[in-house]
């Protein structure tokens, strides 16, 4: 039995080029961060933007900033892959609203990462009753940003790294809240 602290952890992240009536998003931007022993490993940190197959909208631009000149010359998430599959690989999958994060990844079917945690689901579980559980306004509610930022310099909301980074702390600090540390890992999936 594999407890929480014992646990290691990488969240992933993908900012998109918007979607259109038409069509699903496209991710633009990857960030991952890792944790192991519940200590955030700065060393591991990822991230790149993505060469994407059409523009980036209005809509999406006003979010996260990313315009398409910014992608001039990025590498796809094809190319990645490899990047992308050894920092994954064997460890448990944290993302705050998972589902976009699963469906970009179907571009790799059978990749085997997982379990998965979404710590949106978990916040809602954990933390009954809160006006909000936007990522930004959870962390800056348990007092995370500034940690966060201390971490990760130029950290700003709706960046594929820093929101990757913030999902790992809010996942951290959900579990030193309710004290399952040492509780086996598998009560983060259910």
């Amino acid at each position: 039995m594999t407890t929480i602290r014992e646990t290691p952890f990488a969240a992933l992240d993908f900012e998109s080029a918007g979607e259109r009536a038409d069509e699903a998003g496209v991710p633009i931007q990857i960030g991952i961060a890792s944790m192991r022993s519940l200590e955030i490993t700065t060393g591991e940190h990822f991230r790149s933007y993505l060469r994407p197959d059409r523009p980036v909208t209005w809509a999406a631009r006003k979010v996260h900033g990313i315009v398409d000149d910014d992608l001039t010359g990025a590498p796809t998430l094809l190319s990645l892959w490899p990047e992308i599959r050894a920092r994954l690989a064997g460890r448990w999958i944290v993302a705050h609203g998972s589902g976009t994060e699963k469906r970009f990844l179907r571009a790799f079917p059978a990749h085997g990462f997982g379990p998965w945690i979404d710590t949106l689901t978990l916040s809602r579980k954990m933390l009954p009753g809160l006006p909000s559980y936007a990522l930004s306004d959870l962390c800056i509610h348990l007092g995370i940003e500034g940690e966060a930022r201390g971490i990760l310099p130029g950290f700003r909301w709706h960046e594929a790294l820093s929101d990757a980074l913030a999902s790992l702390l809010l996942l951290r600090r959900l579990i030193t809240l309710t004290g399952i540390t040492d509780h086996p890992a598998a009560v983060l999936a259910g």
